[in-house]
């Protein structure tokens, strides 16, 4: 399962950690993965280059990490937007995503 973590302070989402398989099918073949892995790189790389926010991003194997130093309306939108997408791809792949909010 893909477990999708986004954190919030001060009522703001202000980064995620995404981590894990979906195992729908098999490596390589992943029509889940492939979903997730496309909408977090986007978010990332619109955060990032788009609006030129500065964030730490961290990506290992199965595994990426987004922190955005001065959260805004404009990450908040975008990760609004991912966690949409992500419940969208949940609706349709039950059980393959775990998505969670946390407050730091």
């Amino acid at each position: 399962m893909i477990r999708a973590e986004f954190y919030e302070s001060n009522g703001l989402k202000k980064g995620f950690m995404i981590r894990g398989h979906a195992e729908f099918a098999d490596s390589g073949h992943d029509i889940v993965c492939a979903a997730v892995s496309t909408a977090v790189s986007m978010a990332a790389n619109i955060i990032t280059d788009g609006f030129n926010m500065e964030a730490k991003v961290s990506a290992v194997d199965d595994e990426i990490d987004l922190n955005v130093k001065s959260p805004d309306s404009h990450s908040e939108a975008v990760l609004n937007i991912l966690i949409a997408q992500l419940n969208m791809i949940l609706e349709e792949y039950p059980g393959t995503i775990n998505i969670t909010i946390s407050e730091v």
